[in-house]
């Protein structure tokens, strides 16, 4: 077992007490709330389902796709009174309206038993513990104090619906198997159990040393679409982000008495997963989690974009006064989809702002719509009056694109790589998605009836989830 730390007298982790991969990001074993969003299940080790985590999780260097350099704090950094610990959650959260204390081998709700801590975000932290009464493992991902519910109650309404619903997107959505609040001397804490999942899809890209398989590629990135098919279908938008927290790590020592409702002892979390080029067909099943920004745009108006620079839809930008809707998340969806078939973003890793980003969306898809061009301040800098990138700037087309981070690192690899034929049919569906008018995009369920989604990838997903995707549910989608 991996060795717990006192942080009141060490400075760091020992090296080696982390399976790899050493950087990483929030460990989604629980669901939904980062990069990662998307999670994998457990495999013949553990068999169950996928549970709920949060996304964010403070780690040193984020490179990963999903990584963003405008990561967005909603709590101001200060000076911690304790020591930094890698792969550990900030100590000074431990306070009235933060993190719970809670101890390996701790009963919980007098059935569960912490077994091992899974993962952490800024809003909870998620320990993985054994369910005594019905004698299974659960993931119980633990809120920070008077946090309110609204994500669980979102899981457990889509969860519930799935159950009398054909859509295939209905069995990618994390069941919640219990509830409870937990009281402790910083506050009222919201516990939600799940089965665990095994890893993130961002701890998955981030220690391989290629892309996945095609094959298993396609079949994630079904599901992914399915899967938000099935929440847009319930009437929901996921908004959610993948972004990885920047920690500033403080030096020096601190060996003064702990405040109260700060635990003596902390843990790395465990890391179930497997690098990315290593996952089979078999093992490729997903769910995506981490509805704490979802809403429902019939009762409630969201005009803030919650994902990072990357992946946010250009409407956050630049119709800051109109709702967001459900094409914001196809936006999401289709950048997020291009990092899972290749090595790269679809968007430029290093965006240090919303002109950077503009200007590579222009890059890669071409004019934007006259309206934005003219209220765009920054683009003198970056273009001519005829929309030609000025002098010394590169341009990365969308063709070039696709060769450099899916078609070359495959071929480079002795990979198998896309035919002409799939190659047009990504083409038209991923075009179709990052339309910059949101009235423009396609809907979900249109992603799913086009052609790459009805040849290539849905046939591949519905090799790894069997009956989860049968032919019958999928025709009542598509």
């Amino acid at each position: 077992m991996t060795p717990l730390v006192d942080h009141r007298r060490l400075p760091t982790l020992p090296c080696g007490s982390r399976a790899e991969p050493t950087n990483n990001t929030s460990s989604t074993h629980a669901l939904i709330s980062s990069q990662t969003s998307i999670h994998l299940l457990l495999g013949a080790g553990m068999r169950h389902s996928m549970s709920s985590i949060s996304r964010r999780r403070l780690t040193r260097t984020p490179r990963s796709f999903f990584a963003s350099p405008c990561y967005k704090t909603r709590r101001p950094l200060s000076i911690s009174p304790y020591e930094h610990i890698d792969d550990v959650e900030r100590l000074d959260f431990y306070r009235p309206g933060g993190y719970h204390p809670i101890e390996i081998g701790e009963r919980l709700r007098d059935r569960y038993t912490v077994v091992y801590k899974l993962g952490f975000g800024s809003y909870s932290t998620i320990w993985l513990a054994r369910d005594e009464e019905l004698a299974r493992y659960v993931a119980i991902k633990v809120g920070v104090a008077d946090h309110g519910s609204k994500e669980v109650d979102i899981l457990s309404q889509l969860s519930a619906r799935a159950i009398e619903n054909v859509h295939p997107g209905g069995g990618l959505i994390p069941i919640i198997l219990d509830r409870f609040d937990l009281d402790g001397p910083n506050g009222t804490h919201p516990c939600s159990v799940t089965a665990p999942a095994r890893c993130n899809m961002a701890e998955v890209l981030e220690a391989g040393s290629g892309p996945f398989q095609l094959r298993v590629a396609r079949s994630l990135a079904a599901q992914l679409a399915m899967a938000v098919a099935y929440v847009h279908h319930m009437g929901y938008v996921h908004g959610g982000e993948y972004l990885y927290p920047v920690l500033l790590v403080i030096t020096g020592s601190n060996a003064a008495p702990l405040s109260t409702g700060v635990p003596p002892r902390v843990y790395p979390p465990i890391w179930l997963g497997k690098p990315g080029h290593e996952v089979t067909l078999p093992e490729a099943k997903l769910v995506l989690a981490d509805f704490g920004t979802a809403f429902c745009p019939a009762r409630e108006s969201r005009f803030e974009s919650y994902t990072p620079l990357q992946t946010r839809p250009p409407e956050a930008r630049f119709e800051p006064t109109t709702p967001l809707s459900y094409a914001s998340d196809i936006w999401s969806l289709g950048c997020v989809i291009w990092g899972i078939l290749g090595v790269r973003p679809f968007l430029d890793n290093w965006l240090f702002g919303p002109d950077d980003a503009t200007a590579d969306q222009v890059d890669a898809l071409g004019p934007m719509p006259e309206d934005w061009w003219e209220a765009w301040e920054g683009r003198s800098k970056r273009f001519r009056e005829n929309g030609k990138p000025k002098e010394g700037r590169e341009l990365w087309t969308f063709e070039q694109r696709f060769h450099d981070a899916i078609q070359e690192p495959r071929r480079r690899r002795g990979l198998e790589a896309m035919g002409d034929a799939e190659r047009d049919a990504l083409f038209e569906m991923i075009r179709g998605m990052l339309v910059f008018k949101p009235g423009g995009r396609l809907s979900a369920e249109e992603v799913l009836r086009s052609d790459w989604m009805r040849t290539y990838a849905i046939p591949e997903a519905e090799k790894t989830c069997g009956d989860d995707l049968s032919s019958t549910n999928r025709r009542s989608v598509v």
